[in-house]
């Protein structure tokens, strides 16, 4: 089946009912791997066992920005195109990278505490990331906020859009500024600098993270499409009773 093909709402639930069951299985097994893996890891010889809170911070920190990323592609379709299945996904990704991105900065702050000595600091990472929370936040009150949901999703695609320019200064604001964060050491352009008796283990768990985020991502979509037709239904069936 042609992407193009998943465009149309009816056959994105349709796909999307054979798809999810086996997609989410495959998070799960993949997430349980990846937090064996993790757990069988050798420590770090400066951050001792500490180092553990890794395995998932830094696939939340990904995913958090990910998810923005997936909702910026989704703001093009609306303005662009205004395709509806597009609304729908920028919709239903808002709480899921809210989610990640609040669990990205908790986990952080906990990772902090004993590397530190505090659990915030106004670091350019932690900042950047936490202006990436208030996005997230602020999307879903403006969305709240506005009773017209059309006027609503092109109102969010355009704030989506003009937060784009956030996620560079997420990405590289250890290199562009001096901060306690330390700098990128998987994605690099001269190569990851982790050991792979570490590297592996935190692959894994990013890649069940990422299943679960789009499991989760599917199954909100399904639940918003559904839900917008029963208002449809139900617009309609007061309108007869009238």
């Amino acid at each position: 089946m042609a992407l193009i093909d998943i465009a149309n709402p009816t056959r994105f639930l349709a796909w999307s009912g054979r798809v999810l069951p086996w997609l989410s299985v495959a998070a799960v097994a993949v997430l349980a791997a990846g937090i064996a893996l993790a757990f069988t890891a050798p420590a770090d010889y400066q951050q001792g066992e500490t180092v553990r809170i890794m395995y998932i911070h830094v696939p939340f920190a990904w995913l958090a920005m990910f998810g923005y990323s997936m909702m910026a592609a989704s703001a093009l379709g609306i303005l662009v195109w205004r395709h509806p299945l597009a609304d729908v996904a920028h919709k239903a990704a808002a709480p899921i990278g809210a989610t990640f991105t609040f669990l990205c900065l908790v986990t952080g702050a906990l990772w902090g505490r004993p590397m530190w000595g505090t659990y915030w600091v106004w670091d350019a990472r932690l900042t950047s990331v936490l202006v990436l929370l208030l996005l997230y936040l602020g999307l879903m009150a403006l969305r709240a906020a506005v009773d017209d949901p059309g006027r609503a999703g092109r109102a969010a695609a355009v704030l989506t859009l003009v937060g784009v320019i956030n996620l560079p200064i997420v990405k590289f604001s250890v290199d562009w500024w001096n901060t306690l964060h330390q700098p990128a050491s998987v994605l690099r352009m001269d190569g990851p600098t982790i050991a792979p008796a570490m590297l592996w283990p935190l692959l894994t768990c990013a890649l069940g993270f990422s299943l679960l985020f789009l499991a989760l991502h599917m199954l909100a979509m399904r639940t918003e499409i559904l839900r917008r037709r029963v208002e449809v239904l139900e617009a309609r069936a007061a309108e007869a009773s009238a």
